[in-house]
């Protein structure tokens, strides 16, 4: 525990049979519980876990886990009784699995394993979900792989349970042996995702998108529809979508990159940036209407629209235009004005929208 806390950490695993030992044998003492959820590993990453539970007490199978909240059912509790209601029935909305659990002394070890695999996002949405069941205070996420120094796990909890921020995400492009640890091809590819979340999420201070690093409150994971989060290798970046709009506070802490301690990436980026921006772009439209017209009206949503409105009614100048050019005919003076004014007027609108979003979500950061 920190401060009567209760801190879990989840551990999203994928054939990780050389580093679960080690990751699992270096969590701190303060961790209450850790949930392992195993994505239908090929190895032995699986057995090692059931091994040390164990060692520790027998296994306890669980078909399902959703919390006994007590609700006093009166006049005004019609709303929490539906929402207790609905995390019920979303259990079918979850890959099928298995879960075992051990206790030792200090913390209770969960092992959840799915029947297929569905992903890193779906495995920590599992372990998530466990955690929001069981009321955890705070609940981290540390990659299986051993890529996450145990020593900085309290650094990343503490603003949850002392400074009540809502998601602590690690940021190692702060650190300043970035550039000679974090590979080139893996430093550029989350720039570039970076920029693009910033822009789709509404947290524009966020530069680290792709860390998985993080913590996250109970009331964080009460705010958002955790079944809906991104299966794959996405799932940093939809997660921030979903945080910002439901108004969640967010912070980034610095923390050192961690690379050739016997890891294998699973990840290939040329197969994943196309589908991450997609769901970027998706998600950005999404925000917009939710957030900034159903939620609460602001004009960010008319000036982003019309910034769009008037590019699309711009691309049939713009290519006659270019035509016009590579022919070596004279473009007209009427042409050209229209072109102009549509550009500008569009721009306009997108530099101001996007001040206005910076401004708004100020709130955001603490």
């Amino acid at each position: 525990m920190l401060n009567n806390r209760k801190i879990a950490v989840v551990i999203p695993a994928f054939n990780e049979e050389k580093q679960i030992s080690m990751v699992l044998e270096t969590i701190p003492d303060f961790v209450d519980l850790v949930v392992v959820v195993d994505d239908c590993s090929t190895d032995k990453t699986a057995d090692i876990v059931s091994k040390q539970i164990n060692s520790i007490s027998k296994n306890v199978t669980k078909d399902n886990v959703v919390s006994e909240r007590n609700i006093l059912s009166t006049k005004y509790s019609k709303a929490e009784e539906i929402l207790h209601k609905m995390n019920i029935e979303e259990e079918k909305y979850y890959p099928s699995h298995k879960i075992y659990s051990g206790k030792s002394e200090n913390r209770e070890i969960i092992l959840i394993i799915n029947e297929k695999n569905n992903g890193v996002g779906a495995a920590i949405a599992l372990g998530y979900k466990f955690c929001r069941d069981n009321n955890i205070d705070c609940t981290a996420v540390m990659a299986g792989d051993g890529q996450m120094d145990p020593m900085e796990l309290e650094s990343i909890c503490r603003p949850v349970i002392e400074n009540g921020v809502d998601y602590v995400k690690g940021n190692r492009l702060f650190h300043r042996s970035a550039w000679l640890v974090v590979p080139k091809i893996r430093y550029f590819g989350n720039s570039i995702l970076s920029i693009l979340t910033k822009v789709a999420s509404g947290y524009w201070r966020v530069s680290d998108t792709q860390c998985g690093y993080t913590a996250i409150s109970l009331k964080a994971l009460r705010a958002i529809r955790i079944h809906k989060i991104y299966r794959g290798y996405g799932m940093p970046n939809d997660l921030l979508v979903k945080l910002n709009v439901a108004y969640c506070t967010i912070r980034e802490i610095e923390m050192k990159p961690v690379y050739d301690i016997g890891e294998t990436s699973k990840m290939n980026v040329l197969k994943v940036a196309p589908a991450i921006t997609l769901l970027l772009v998706v998600n950005f439209f999404k925000r917009l209407w939710i957030k900034y017209l159903f939620r609460d009206f602001h004009p960010i949503f008319l000036l982003y629209n019309f910034s769009l409105f008037l590019g699309i009614i711009m691309l049939p100048y713009t290519v006659k235009i270019i035509k016009l050019i590579m022919h070596g005919n004279q473009v007209s003076y009427e042409t050209l004005l229209v072109f102009i004014f549509l550009f500008t007027s569009s721009f306009q609108s997108l530099f101001f929208a996007m001040w206005m979003d910076i401004q708004d979500n100020e709130r955001l950061y603490k």
